[in-house]
């Protein structure tokens, strides 16, 4: 099954749980879910933006 865009949302916001409960500032990731997963990249780096808006947790994608 292919994760949808609320499946990504709930991701980010566990993830952002985690961050601040853990104390983690800073986050490397790839553009996730827009491989073998065919999210459009655009949408998910929205959703990624609302989801850590609040917070002061640099996040860095990357691509290979």
């Amino acid at each position: 099954h292919k994760p949808t865009y609320e499946d990504m949302r709930k991701s980010l916001e566990a993830m952002k749980t985690h961050c601040l409960n853990n104390g983690v500032t800073d986050i490397s990731m790839p553009k996730i879910g827009c491989g073998l997963d065919r999210l459009d990249w655009d949408k998910v780096s929205a959703i990624l933006g609302e989801v850590f808006e609040d917070t002061d947790i640099k996040i860095t994608v990357y691509t290979l």
